[in-house]
């Protein structure tokens, strides 16, 4: 049976603005381009907001290695409308509110199916600059040049094309802000705290790293009802906003004299922290968190991306003494299932999303929201493509 839709741009190309990156580093740049309608398995989404993530800006940067491709659009935590679906979509239809995310999800294969991970066999990432079944792209600019995707998302643009394998269905009542929050950073910090950790009552945790998701983390232990929760920061004014996350207590490395920072968190830990995580993306923060794990039961959880792409080195011998280090992506959520689940919380008022969000811009100031995260000012700033 033919599929229907009875929006006036479905099947047609779509003329729009999305915010270029050409070269490493330098401003992005807003443009018109045409984005082509969903092939099968795909949809098309027109973009209520964005926001803009720590990983965003690392391949911003980035001049070497896979994802090296200009023009592209960067952008991956987002909300939006569905516009019009392709051939074999059933899961989603048009108007319907979704959030886009970087990890597929095939629900059939033999890691989608297991509860004991949340990749998912199918979708690999072999096609790092294009749609996940064929690496083809969905945008050209106006001179009929290819423009690349980013991590299968890209929302840096009005319309945007995403696999179904990449896309949450979210209820209509949760505010479009607040769903963005939800397509990475904030998703990724709580579950790392109660799917990959699994942080129980009473226990300690420390953070090293009080960006978005390192205070993610520490809501979701806060939830969890840890006792002690211990946020490591070089920002000083990253203590008053981890209050609000449930941060119970602050270090700053660089104001701890002689002391080595594992040998405080020891101290105030009675032997070192049940819980560590590591949110920021440098093996030696890596190794420092490992040092600040007790031993006997210790859990570091790795959630930052390594900038430098260097080694993790732990003594094996501390290890053998019943500490471990366990990676984290997407904080072992599963996102069709689990990221409705905390939509839900946020509605029941159980779980804190408003506060993550310190600035809003409109699209056409989308450099302003690069500016706010270099300069350590903001949490997460929600770029609005049309308010």
């Amino acid at each position: 049976m033919e599929k229907k839709n009875s929006s006036e741009t479905a099947g047609k190309a779509i003329t729009c603005k999305a915010a270029i990156c050409r070269n490493p580093g330098e401003a992005l740049v807003i443009e018109e381009i045409e984005v082509a309608p969903p092939e099968a398995w795909e949809i098309r989404i027109k973009i209520l907001c964005t926001s803009l993530c720590h990983t965003d800006v690392t391949f911003w940067k980035m001049d070497s290695g896979p994802e090296r491709s200009f023009p592209k659009i960067l952008g991956h935590e987002a909300v939006g409308v569905v516009e019009s679906v392709g051939e074999h979509v059933e899961e989603v239809k048009e108007g319907d509110l979704v959030v886009p995310v970087f990890l597929p999800s095939c629900k059939e294969c033999r890691d989608c199916t297991s509860t004991k991970s949340n990749l998912c066999t199918n979708f690999g990432s072999k096609f790092y600059q294009g749609m996940p079944r064929d690496g083809s792209s969905r945008f050209r600019n106006m001179k009929g040049e290819v423009v690349h995707h980013f991590l299968f998302v890209s929302s840096f643009v009005e319309y945007t094309v995403v696999d179904i394998a990449h896309v949450v269905r979210l209820n209509h009542e949760i505010p479009a802000d607040k769903a963005c929050l939800l397509s990475c950073g904030v998703s990724t910090g709580i579950g790392a705290a109660w799917k990959v950790a699994e942080v129980e009552e009473g226990s300690t945790v420390a953070i090293f790293g009080l960006g978005a998701v390192g205070l993610a983390v520490a809501e979701g232990a806060r939830l969890r009802g840890a006792s002690k929760i211990i946020g490591v920061d070089l920002n000083p004014e990253k203590f008053e906003i981890g209050k609000k996350f449930g941060v119970t207590h602050f270090i700053n490395p660089t104001a701890c004299g002689e002391k080595a920072v594992s040998q405080v968190v020891k101290e105030m830990t009675d032997g070192g922290a049940d819980y560590c995580f590591e949110c920021i993306g440098l093996a030696s923060l890596m190794k420092d968190a490992f040092n600040c794990s007790r031993e006997g039961w210790g859990k570091t959880v790795i959630l930052g991306v390594e900038m430098h792409g260097s080694d993790l080195n732990v003594n094996p011998y501390q290890i053998l003494r019943g500490r471990s280090v366990m990676g984290s992506l997407f904080g072992g959520l599963k996102p069709k299932s689990d990221i409705p689940i905390l939509a839900k919380k946020y509605l029941d008022k159980e779980l804190r999303l408003d506060e993550f969000i310190t600035h809003e811009v409109n699209f056409q100031d989308i450099n302003k929201a690069f500016e706010f995260l270099s300069q350590g000012k903001s949490i997460r700033c929600i770029i609005w493509m049309d308010k």
